[in-house]
Parts: structure tokens; C-alpha cells; sequence
């Protein structure tokens, strides 16, 4: 009876309410905010853009429990939306939902006319709109789309880079001494920590004995930063900055960097590192969650444990048994790789993952964070230099 009255509320709509005609199960919740996303945010048939960029603060993240319906608009983002109809929807089904989406949403004439394209301001929403929709591009907005993303991630870059090199680069230079006397790669706090006990309190001087310099980082082994990235839709905003993150350790000294793209297969763009647009243009959202596997393929990049971190960017909702990716976790932090979970990534982070799974995973050994970039950087650092 419960399943039946759902249907009907489904078929009639929302005016079904006041007869006392409402969904009762989670499943039709979620489908009821699916379809009032498309058909209540998207205007009545008009065809026009009402809301080009489809952006609002998201509710639900993928698998979570909140999810409600129904009684407001959605606050759905649209590649989320894409990634609740992909896993909820035959594929039939969702392709007219999707075409649904673009014709009322005007997104078809957006990727296909560049005057309308050079119209709009270049942001972070656009961005993601483009790389939504990229297979609608023609070759002329494809070269205009690359541009405008290529504009954003710059800026985004620049805003970034400062601070993520300086605590980056200071700590790789500053994780071990060196004999050699090099006076730039003084290691003054520690000259001062070291001979305090040599002070002279009568001539109210310190006597130095030793002085410590830091080893230059050309001469030491590099670390290896694996960035692991889920590309499903709820996951866009944290893959933009995690492909820009990229780029920046691509560009430090003694540091190597592997990017890995995942869902349930693993895609590997270690050779695109240092161009971001590429490898966000490469991103296929949707699908399902492969995290196990994702991990075992990065595992298999690293040859020096000890120097190595793996980033992992997921929502944690796992599409396979917990136990697997828990087990797998806890194998790669006893050979002594370090790890560190983000369930978002970036400066106005929504975190919506399965904070079940993150606690099992903080237990077998990775650091669970929620931050900013430069907050990464911070986190990398103290690893790095064994605080």
C-alpha cells in the first residue's frame, strides 16, 4: 500500500498532497526531488535558460540519509543531479531526463552558439556547467570552453600557489640536515635551540659550538604525492581544485606527482599533471564508486613507501564492501604510505560524505579532512618534515 500510494503521488504531483497522497519511502523522496529539479527549476516548457549555471546549496550528498522531497525547490546542483539519475534511472529513462534538462534549461544553445558563450562572465559555476555538458560542445565552443576553463583555473591557481609552495617547499627543504655549510640553508632555530645550554648569563652571551644547516633538496629523494580522485558528479567542485592541486606539486622541487582519476574504473593522468584543463575535460562523471580499487592501483605507483602520500578526494560512499576498502586502507598505512581522505576539497566546501566509512578509515590509519587547499598544504607539510 505504501509503495502503491508513493506511485501515485509520483504520477499526480504535488497538488496529490492535499488529499492526504504523499511519498512514504526514501527511494521516491529522492525521485520526487529528481523530477522537481528538472520540471520546477527548469521553467514551465519554455525552453529558455532560467538558471544557465544550476547551482544551489546541495542538501543531499550521494547515499546520504537526508534526503527529502517534494515540498520546495531542489537544491540539487545539476551534476549531482546527473549522478542521482545515472544510479537511480534506467538508461532510457535518464537520457530523456537528460535532454529534458538541456531544452529547458537553454544549456543546448549555450554549448553550441560561442556569441553566447564569449557573453558570460568566465566563473567557477560556468566551469562546471561546461564540463557537465562538454559532450554537447561543437568543435568552435569546444576551443572557446577550453579557453573560459583554462582562464578560471588560472585564477584559481594564482590564488593558490603562493602559500601552498611556500609550506610545501620549506618543509621538503627543511625535513633533514646537511653537513655541507651552505650559509642560505641555515637552520637558525635550530643553531639557537641546540646551544641555548652554552649561554653565558655574566657576558650575557651565547656560545655557539655547532651550527646546522638544512640539506639542499636536490641532493635528497623525492616525495611522492599520489592525488586519487573520485569524478562523480557530487564530487565536481573538489576534482577542479584537486586537478589545480596537481599542477602545483607537479611544479615543486623534489616532488613527484601521479594523478589518478576514479569511479568504478581507475584512469590514470600522470602525464597530464601540469595541465589542469585537460584534465578536467577528461572527467567523466557519474557512475558508480570504486574506492578499493582506486587505492590499489595507487598503491602500485609507489616504489618508497616511507616518502610517499597518497590524497584521496571521495565522498566515501563506497560501492563495494566496506570491509574491502577498510582492509585496504589499513594495508598500505602499515607499509608505511601516508594517507590523507578529503570529503571536500576547496574554499566554500559543502562536505556531504559517508562519515560512517571516513571513521573506519581515520581507525586503519588515514587522516580524514574537510579544507581548504592551503589547509592540505599544512597537513602534507607536517608529514613531511615527521612533526
Amino acid at each position: 500500500m505504501t509503495n502503491l500510494l508513493s506511485r501515485w503521488r509520483l504520477i499526480l504531483g504535488k497538488q496529490a498532497e492535499e488529499h492526504g497522497i504523499v511519498c512514504q519511502d526514501r527511494e521516491s523522496l529522492r525521485i520526487d526531488e529528481l523530477i522537481g529539479f528538472l520540471f520546477h527549476e527548469g521553467g514551465k516548457g519554455s525552453g529558455g535558460p532560467s538558471r544557465i549555471q544550476g547551482s544551489m546549496p546541495s542538501r543531499s550528498g550521494r547515499g546520504g540519509s537526508s534526503r527529502e522531497g517534494g515540498t520546495g525547490p531542489s537544491s540539487l546542483t545539476v551534476p549531482e543531479w546527473i549522478d542521482a539519475v545515472n544510479r537511480l534511472f534506467p538508461s532510457q529513462v535518464n537520457e530523456v531526463m537528460k535532454k529534458e534538462l538541456i531544452r529547458r534549461r537553454g544549456i543546448h544553445e549555450l554549448m553550441q552558439q560561442p556569441e553566447l558563450l564569449e557573453k558570460i562572465e568566465p566563473d567557477m559555476e560556468l566551469v562546471k556547467t561546461l564540463l557537465t555538458h562538454k559532450d554537447l560542445l561543437n568543435p568552435k565552443t569546444r576551443i572557446l570552453a577550453k579557453k573560459i576553463i583554462d582562464k578560471v583555473v588560472q585564477e584559481l591557481k594564482k590564488r593558490m600557489k603562493l602559500q601552498v609552495e611556500q609550506t610545501l617547499t620549506g618543509a621538503i627543504r627543511r625535513d633533514k640536515h646537511s653537513p655541507r655549510k651552505v650559509f642560505r640553508n641555515l637552520d637558525m632555530r635550530m643553531t639557537l635551540r641546540r646551544n641555548l645550554k652554552n649561554y653565558d648569563p655574566e657576558r650575557q652571551k651565547l656560545l655557539v659550538d655547532k651550527i646546522y644547516y638544512y640539506a639542499a633538496e636536490r641532493n635528497k629523494r623525492p616525495w611522492h604525492v599520489v592525488v586519487t580522485v573520485d569524478q562523480s558528479g557530487s564530487m565536481l567542485d573538489s576534482a577542479i581544485f584537486s586537478a589545480v592541486m596537481a599542477s602545483i606539486f607537479a611544479e615543486l622541487p623534489a616532488m613527484k606527482t601521479s594523478l589518478v582519476l576514479f569511479d568504478t574504473s581507475v584512469v590514470d593522468l600522470s602525464d597530464k599533471v601540469g595541465q589542469p584543463v585537460d584534465v578536467l575535460l577528461s572527467i567523466q562523471l557519474g557512475g558508480g564508486t570504486d574506492i578499493t580499487q582506486a587505492l590499489q592501483y595507487s598503491q602500485q605507483l609507489i616504489r618508497e613507501p616511507a616518502r610517499s602520500i597518497v590524497v584521496l578526494i571521495t565522498d566515501f560512499y563506497e560501492g563495494r564492501p566496506t570491509q574491502d576498502l577498510v582492509r585496504q586502507v589499513t594495508l598500505m598505512s602499515e607499509s608505511g604510505i601516508r594517507m590523507i581522505g578529503l570529503g571536500a576539497l576547496g574554499y566554500d566546501a559543502r562536505p556531504a560524505y559517508d562519515r560512517t566509512t571516513s571513521r573506519k578509515c581515520r581507525k586503519a590509519g588515514m587522516d580524514i579532512l574537510v579544507c581548504t587547499p592551503e589547509k592540505l598544504a599544512e597537513c602534507m607539510s607536517k608529514i613531511i618534515v615527521g612533526v
